[in-house]
């Protein structure tokens, strides 16, 4: 039997995502305690709220470090995808590096009536690439709740468009990460979770 690890902190969001894993069929371990998160088979890294605030609580308990150094399938969701990344210019914030993408707040300029900040709701899915999106069509809808956006880059994995294409989902290495939220984007995000659950550990190269 997998052991499934949520990693809890102040801006996860586990509750609901746990909810959706034991939809599944999977019963997770919501944990922060650095051992059960490097001893599980699957990581969850979900996030809503404001990204200093996280980083700051991540970095006083070396979480940040913890979640740097996991060799599993690591897959971040919404603010948990922001924190992997760079930089965000949400307070200006540093974040963990493992993609080398910036974080940016939408900028609707002229277009104010028909591009709301924050995104709410249903926007679909373009480009799907990789494992993750096994059985997926293009155009599938997911649900977003954002302000800010990951830049596309060669990470980028899915893309969705609002006031201007940007990466839905990333990938390297073992780590996977959405912007929208599955556990919120019904039949869809019950499958890209399931699809994650059936991903392999990849053989990473030694450091």
């Amino acid at each position: 039997m997998s052991k499934i690890v949520i990693i809890k902190y102040n801006a996860g969001n586990t509750q609901s995502v746990s909810y959706a894993l034991e939809r599944l069929g999977v019963t997770p371990l919501i944990t922060d305690e650095p051992e059960q998160i490097r001893s599980a088979d699957k990581v969850i890294f979900p996030g809503v709220g404001e990204a200093s605030t996280a980083m700051n609580y991540l970095r006083e308990r070396k979480l940040d470090e913890v979640i740097k150094s996991l060799k599993q399938p690591v897959l971040g969701i919404c603010v948990g995808l922001q924190l992997l990344c760079d930089y965000s210019e949400e307070n200006d914030t540093t974040c963990m590096g493992v993609f080398e993408v910036a974080v940016k707040r939408f900028q609707p300029n002229g277009h104010a009536q028909q591009f709301k900040v924050p995104q709410i709701g249903w926007n679909k899915l373009t480009d799907l690439q990789g494992a993750l999106f096994n059985g997926l069509s293009s155009e599938s809808y997911v649900y977003f709740v954002h302000s800010y956006y990951a830049e596309l880059s060669p990470y980028t994995i899915a893309t969705t468009d609002y006031v201007q294409p940007f990466s839905a989902a990333l990938h390297k290495d073992n780590f996977y990460a959405l912007q929208f939220h599955t556990e919120k984007s019904g039949e869809v995000g019950a499958k890209i979770l399931a699809n994650f659950l059936e991903i392999d550990a990849p053989t990473l190269p030694k450091k």
